[in-house]
């Protein structure tokens, strides 16, 4: 799960437009060194909890926005647009997510479970 879940997050943090210092935040802040060793070996890294639930709640909120947003550029691109909805407060997804909570990933994750499911108004 590890070494996958490292190239997903990569590939997505190309897509987003993520810089190094945003992948940081999102993995938990773990150190430039640590990062750029998990991108070149990621089947030998040894992921905490914390950081294996911040990637799968990534990739749940990548998967969600596919589903939502058919087209690829628009689904990468609404991290990055202000929202209005409540979890947002006219922040966009990233900011919110950028706050470095796992409550914060969380919370992104769930509210687009929540509209795809019809739960969020």
């Amino acid at each position: 799960m590890s070494a996958a879940g490292l190239r997903a997050f990569e590939r997505i943090a190309a897509l987003w437009g993520l810089s190094v210092d945003e992948q940081l935040v999102l993995l938990g802040s773990p150190g430039r060194s640590t990062l750029f060793a998990w991108r070149k070996q990621p089947e030998k890294a040894h992921l905490s909890r914390d950081t294996l639930e911040r990637l799968s709640n990534l990739l749940g909120i990548y998967k969600a926005l596919q589903i939502l947003l058919p087209d690829p550029a628009a689904a990468d691109a609404w991290v990055r647009r202000p929202n209005t909805a409540a979890p947002f407060g006219g922040r966009s997804a990233l900011q919110r997510m950028l706050a470095g909570n796992m409550s914060d990933l969380s919370a992104v994750r769930q509210y687009l479970d929540a509209v795809r499911g019809g739960g969020w108004s």
